[in-house]
């Protein structure tokens, strides 16, 4: 790289002297349109309850959903994500309930679609809040394998129902081989052309998913290896390039990086190398150790909740999932 000139003819902080010149020169802008809200939906009325490990975050019940979301929407985040907290009484090992067109998140995407029909909605294609060992795809209890192809059939129920319900947004968030392209021809058989997938891509087994999984009840039922068969070695970066590539090629609208935080170098590689609309997942444990710090003294919650998602946007990401996105709207 050549210098345009020399101390003193170039004196970078001319730049940064003024607000409205750091503005003017800024090279990445966060803004609300970027931001994607996930939202936990719990079954009740007027139900409103706080997720003590995601501080700021709620478990609704559907009629105290849309006005928690026209808020959103009236700050400008474009998508929301629902995530359904699923009974026990109706979690079993083949996770059978996602594929019930009258479930909770069924009626939830509905429920906001008449409601807010401009406001997009996203749900995820997985099978972990409904099964009773926790796997995102159905688990052989003998040898503790998740078994691929049989997953993906039942993935495709989950997607059809979803897309029948409104959905706007499909997130295969499994990790398994092959189900997007499943997904996409079944949709297109129904006539689901319009149907986006944001796909998984590069979902890693990471440490970081505990508050998630605690908030969606899914945390104590976890059984066998954990989830390193299926998701993605965190050492790897050039597979999920692979992974990506393939999601692609098999019809997927946009991907996803997950978590984003610890992983900007492969959200910054696959954005160089294929050109697609990149996401990332500003994870739950991500979120929550901002908040924690910050709870302490140790440090500027809002200042680096703003930083950490400012960094997905530099590393080339166009859109972040995050659960602070209706407070970080709020602020810009």
């Amino acid at each position: 790289m050549s210098l345009a000139g020399e101390f003193p003819r170039s004196r970078l902080r001319r730049l940064r002297s003024d607000a409205w010149v750091r503005a003017l020169v800024r090279e990445t802008v966060l803004r609300p349109a970027d931001l994607i809200w996930p939202v936990f939906v719990v079954e009740g009325n007027d139900v409103a309850q706080p997720i003590a490990s995601l501080p700021g975050q709620y478990r609704y019940s559907l009629d105290r959903l849309v006005p928690e979301l026209e808020r959103a929407a009236e700050l400008g985040i474009p998508l929301v994500a629902l995530f359904p907290v699923t009974e026990p009484s109706k979690k079993s090992a083949d996770g059978r309930e996602a594929t019930n067109p009258k479930n909770l998140v069924c009626r939830a995407i509905r429920t906001v679609k008449e409601a807010l029909p401009e406001l997009g909605v996203m749900a995820d294609v997985a099978l972990d809040p409904f099964t009773t060992h926790g796997h995102d795809g159905l688990l052989d209890e003998a040898t503790g394998e998740v078994r691929n192809d049989e997953t993906v059939a039942v993935l495709v129920e989950q997607a059809l129902v979803q897309a029948q319900a409104g959905c706007d947004v499909l997130g295969p968030s499994d990790m398994m081989d092959g189900r997007v392209r499943a997904i996409r021809v079944a949709l297109e058989a129904k006539g689901h052309k319009h149907t986006k997938i944001m796909a998984y891509s590069a979902k890693y087994a990471s440490a970081l998913y505990g508050p998630f999984r605690d908030a969606v009840g899914s945390q104590g039922n976890l059984a066998g290896k954990g989830k390193h068969t299926y998701q993605q070695d965190p050492a790897n970066r050039e597979e999920a390039l692979r992974e990506a590539a393939l999601d692609v090629a098999e019809g997927a609208d946009m991907i996803m990086v997950k978590p984003g935080g610890f992983y900007l170098d492969v959200i910054h590689v696959l954005k160089q190398e294929l050109r697609m609309p990149t996401f990332a997942y500003h994870v739950s444990g991500e979120y929550a150790m901002i908040h924690a710090a910050a709870q302490n003294g140790w440090l500027d919650g809002d200042g680096a909740m703003y930083e950490a998602l400012l960094s997905h946007k530099r590393a080339g990401a166009d859109g972040i999932l995050t659960y602070a996105a209706r407070d970080i709207a709020a602020t810009l």
